[in-house]
């Protein structure tokens, strides 16, 4: 089996943050988005080949990350954009990755690189495997007005009988998580592309299929998160974190008020300030501040400032007055 790790966004609604660097490399803990992800697949030994899926923009991020990391199995394959309106869509990317890859006649997992998910891949595969079938993951986000946002999903017992991107009013709150087990014969995108599909979502990919065979899908509880807005990914860290803080060994915490689920990186430095959920990049400095709810990018300077809900780019230097 081979397995495609999708990593192509821009990730525009986390800009600055994510304006020069993929958020899929945005530290949750002691580790990144994606390396919780690439970590399963390496140690499942049905995986035999792992296709880190991204643009020409960020490809040297990637090839800089894995180069530093102790991941075997994962290649670097570029999409041909740079910009968000040049991209071909998800169906449209896969489609040109498994002809370049040469992969078309190999049964193929399918993951978002910005999916925090908590469950084990290896569950999923060997669900996978028991069925057969073009496989899911299925989660409950508890909203209907939440589930407009994603691939609604309705089921009989495990198989899904009914599929709709996107819907306008949707039925249920349970949903498809950008998470796809394919078998070698359903590996279609082509034909589908080839039949005036819908390039962009993989769920109309997955509709199509529906409503040409059997798709069952992998139920989870507990915990997911979809890291495309500053608030899921503080929700992220929240839930890795727990309720305690992650300080790196390189940072400076003085006369600090560290309150829940703060995320201090290497060499900043901290002085007389209070953090409540929030994340601190690198080398960056915070002083006589109270921040909440908000994400400091590297190298930046904060000084007198009350922020809530701030996001500020990298190399910023603000203070009370500026």
């Amino acid at each position: 089996m081979e397995a495609v790790v999708l990593a192509g966004g821009y990730a525009t609604r986390l800009w600055p943050v994510t304006k020069n660097r993929p958020k899929m490399l945005l530290p949750v803990g002691e580790s990144t988005v994606i390396d919780r992800i690439l970590g399963e697949l390496e140690a499942d030994e049905r995986i035999d080949e792992v296709y880190l899926s991204t643009n020409e923009r960020f490809a040297e991020d990637f090839e800089t990350h894995l180069a530093e990391s102790a991941f075997e199995k994962p290649t670097i394959s570029v999409e041909d954009t740079t910009e968000e309106d040049e991209k071909f869509g998800v169906v449209g990317a896969l489609a040109q990755l498994v002809e370049r890859e040469g992969i078309e006649d190999e049964d193929l997992l399918v993951i978002a690189g910005d999916n925090l998910i908590s469950f084990d891949v290896t569950d999923f595969l060997d669900f996978f495997e028991e069925k057969g079938a073009t496989t899911l993951a299925a989660y409950d986000v508890g909203s209907r007005e939440k589930a407009k946002s994603y691939g609604l999903v309705e089921l009989d017992g495990d198989e899904v009988v009914d599929f709709q991107e996107k819907p306008d009013e949707p039925n249920s709150t349970l949903v498809s998580i950008a998470c796809y087990a394919f078998p070698a014969e359903e590996v279609r995108f082509d034909e589908y592309l080839q039949g005036g599909n819908n390039p962009d979502e993989p769920g109309w990919f997955i509709q199509w299929l529906v409503d040409d065979g059997e798709v069952d899908a992998f139920t989870f509880d507990e915990a997911w998160f979809d890291i495309g807005t500053p608030d899921s990914y503080l929700e992220a860290v929240s839930w890795q974190l727990q309720g305690d803080n992650f300080v790196a060994d390189s940072a400076t915490i003085e006369d600090t008020t560290l309150g829940d689920n703060v995320h201090v990186l290497d060499g900043a430095e901290v002085v007389n300030s209070n953090l409540d959920r929030a994340v601190i990049f690198p080398e960056t400095t915070i002083r006589d501040c109270d921040i909440r709810e908000s994400i400091i990018d590297r190298e930046t300077r904060v000084e007198s400032l009350d922020l809530s809900g701030a996001l500020i780019g990298a190399h910023t230097q603000i203070t009370n007055g500026a």
